[in-house]
């Protein structure tokens, strides 16, 4: 806590005003407090509409009224609202006793020049100085952050802050949506734009006016400049900021334009400065790649060879529900190979919000692509495009998409043998997925130029194509409508298949019109053998209910599924011990989780190394052991573990505990390793139901012939009773 942040939180919440909330006394800065320092201003300026936004009315109220606020304002709550801003922005902001002291304005001068508008507002707080103190951008390195880019951030703010559109943008050195927006204004200021004109968008004047503009080796100036602050920020290494197109800018430049695949000239002519500014780039190139969600038939393969595609990306599976049929269609990949082209294939269902995205439905989408990859025929050393098809900003990356592909990556790593993940998506979701190595190859869904994770966002390094125009190719039976795609030759596609046999009497995903139905039988068998829907008069989560403990069975149907279709067993199976350890769970649980937290993290003696954790309850041992086995048995891939490591021992115990996919795929592993102890068969389709009972007594005891077994199989006839009849 702050406690002159929570100054200001208090002085805020002094106000008795409709409209202006209160904030929660935390010491943090926040939007929310932000929000509501604009909204006080509003009302001490008289504005009778108050709103977050500091948006024109705001600003020219204050200009018409206090263009400059020095030590001669005599105004005690607006020179609050300054001091308070100042706390939130990390100056001293004095006593927010509404006085313009020296200290107040030794940081507003302090804050200017960390701006770089010191020279263009020498004296006092400015409209525009003010606005940009009540936002969160700031104005020194924040982690990961460079001094170059800030210099050349502090360059833009001096050089156009005066400009009635061109607002101070952020000093934190990390290129960002609003100073993408801040260079191309600079970049229309530049070609004379008048501010009613210059909108910081990429039109055809703009793209005109930079084809007029053309950089070589001896150009100087202010063009200089900007086409070397854009080098900059995409992150080029070498480049400084300067205002001289020397041999070494232009080898840079060269570099650039071989990694983004244009020709490369050592120029700064319109297709580099096209690439450095917008996503697409150039989208009037046409490129060698290209997806579609059409059937390709004879004529339109012939179509698209002919205007010089190569390879054509096609979705393995449809949309659940949609009509639109998408997906490769039988004979289709050997029309595509006889029309001279290559196929690389991506994985979409949903996929359109951050709801969608975790680590069990990364899992259920790999499994479900292996299975489709497999049917088509695409053979090891396919790379396999799952799509992240909205604009993900950075925190969602983070909460959702990341954890989605680590579940696609262990998934691919331990069922696919061979095929490699890959991602569709945004720049800034490709390069932070990749950076982890948590993908093969990125396809850059770039067409989508107004995205978060677009702008302002380099090409990521490990790109295979780049999605640039909606085109439509050939005439009559061969028109066809694609997404142009620029190769980097990352990824050549496929030009053989070997289609699988078709498999029968999988599992399928439950029927959620007989869920309540289900329901029902289950409480009913659990109270016939001594088991009632509540057992501890405790709220959940310290205890779960036979409903709650369903309720998560259904929740994690899918992935149950997948891994009963990937590995050829029953989905009754390992239903039966996962809703069992869910429904047991107690308030001892957690306790013993406490204690393993407690040895490896804050390495206490006295905790323990191990404890069954999760929602299907697993120790750590337990898990590396059934891992290891199936590895050995070519049942499943990755490296082989080691449960007298601490790293191991520890790594594993926390994906069991915090991550329920990781968990749930880790059940089928333990059954077959049971089966191997008691020398069974390995759980099959065809496996019996002694072979069954027998196995998953094992799962919570050394003897399989124990009550445990004998609980499960009743648990089990009644799973079977619902899943036998949707199998195909």
């Amino acid at each position: 806590m702050d406690e002159l942040v929570l100054r200001a939180q208090r002085f805020i919440n002094s106000y008795s005003v409709e409209g202006i909330p209160a904030v929660e006394e935390n010491g943090k800065t926040s939007w929310e407090v932000m929000y509501a320092l604009t909204r006080a201003l509003q009302y001490e300026l008289g504005l009778t509409t108050l709103s977050d936004n500091f948006g024109p009315a705001t600003l020219a109220r204050l200009q018409s009224q206090y263009p400059v606020i020095d030590a001669g304002t005599h105004y005690a709550n607006l020179l609050r609202i300054v001091q308070s801003g100042l706390y939130c922005k990390g100056y001293d902001g004095g006593e927010i006793d509404g006085l313009y002291n020296d200290r107040v304005a030794a940081s507003v001068d302090e804050l200017k020049t960390n701006m770089g508008v010191d020279v263009a507002f020498p004296r006092g707080l400015t409209p525009k100085v003010f606005k940009a103190l009540l936002n969160m951008d700031p104005y020194v390195v924040v982690a990961g952050g460079r001094e170059d880019i800030r210099s050349v951030q502090q360059w833009l703010n001096g050089r156009y802050v005066g400009r009635a559109n061109f607002f101070i943008l952020p000093c934190d050195g990390h290129f960002s949506r609003d100073v993408q927006k801040g260079l191309m204004l600079a970049i229309q200021f530049q070609l004379g734009f008048s501010d009613d004109v210059a909108t910081g968008v990429f039109g055809p004047a703009t793209k005109e006016g930079l084809r007029n503009n053309p950089l070589t080796v001896g150009s100087t100036g202010t063009w200089v400049n900007l086409f070397s602050a854009a080098m900059l920020f995409n992150r080029r290494p070498g480049v400084v900021f300067t205002g001289t197109f020397d041999s070494l800018l232009s080898g840079q430049v060269r570099v650039f334009q071989d990694f983004v695949k244009l020709p490369v000239t050592g120029n700064g002519d319109f297709p580099t400065w096209a690439s450095l500014l917008v996503s697409t780039g150039d989208n009037t190139r046409r490129g060698t790649a290209c997806d579609t969600v059409t059937q390709v038939t004879a004529a339109r393969a012939q179509a698209l060879r002919a205007a010089g595609y190569q390879y054509v990306g096609r979705y393995l599976s449809n949309v659940p529900g949609s009509t639109l049929n998408k997906m490769i269609q039988p004979g289709e990949l050997d029309t595509i190979v006889a029309g001279g082209l290559r196929v690389f294939p991506i994985y979409q269902t949903f996929g359109g919000s951050a709801e969608y995205f975790n680590y069990a439905q990364g899992t259920v989408d790999a499994l479900a692509a292996i299975e489709r990859a497999r049917y088509y025929g695409f053979k090891a050393g396919t790379t396999i495009y799952f799509a992240v098809d909205f604009d993900a900003l950075d925190y969602q990356v983070t909460d959702n998409v990341i954890p989605h592909f680590r579940g696609i990556a262990d998934a691919l790593r331990a069922h696919s043998a061979g095929y490699g993940p890959s991602i569709y998506g945004p720049r800034n979701v490709c390069s932070r997925v990749g950076d982890l190595g948590l993908v093969v190859n990125s396809f850059a869904s770039d067409m989508s130029t107004g995205f978060s994770g677009n702008l302002g966002y380099p090409m990521p390094e490990n790109w295979a194509f780049d999605q640039i125009s909606t085109v439509s190719v050939g005439s009559g039976t061969g028109l066809i409508e694609i997404d142009n795609n620029i190769v980097s030759g990352r990824d050549s596609g496929q030009g053989s298949f070997a289609p699988a046999p078709i498999a029968s009497n999988l599992d399928v995903d439950f029927d959620m019109a007989q869920r309540a139905q289900l329901l029902s039988e289950v409480q009913n068998y659990l109270v016939s053998i001594g088991v009632p829907e509540d057992s501890f008069p405790l709220p959940e989560p310290t205890v779960r209910t036979t409903t709650s403990a369903f309720g998560l069975l259904m929740q994690y149907d899918a992935i149950v599924t997948a891994l009963a279709r990937q590995l050829r067993m029953r989905k009754s199976l390992i239903q039966c011990p996962l809703f069992w350890e869910m429904r047991k769970f107690n308030v001892l649980d957690p306790i013993a989780d406490d204690n393993v937290i407690a040895y490896y993290r804050d390495g206490n003696p006295l905790g323990s190394p191990d404890s069954s954790t999760g929602l299907a309850q697993i120790f750590a041992a337990t898990a590396i052991n059934s891992h290891n086995h199936c590895v050995t048995q070519n049942i499943i891939g990755g490296r082989i573990l080691d449960t007298s490591s601490d790293g191991d021992m520890w790594e594993v115990w926390q994906q069991l505990h915090s991550d329920d996919g990781y968990n749930i795929s880790t059940v089928p592993l333990v059954l077959i390793w049971n089966a191997s102890l008691l020398g069974q068969g390995r759980p099959g389709l065809d496996y019996g139901e002694e072979d069954t009972r027998r196995v998953m007594g094992r799962y919570n005891s050394t003897d399989p012939d124990g009550e445990y077994g004998y609980q499960l199989i009743g648990l089990y006839r009644v799973f079977e009773k619902y899943n036998a009849p949707l199998r195909g």
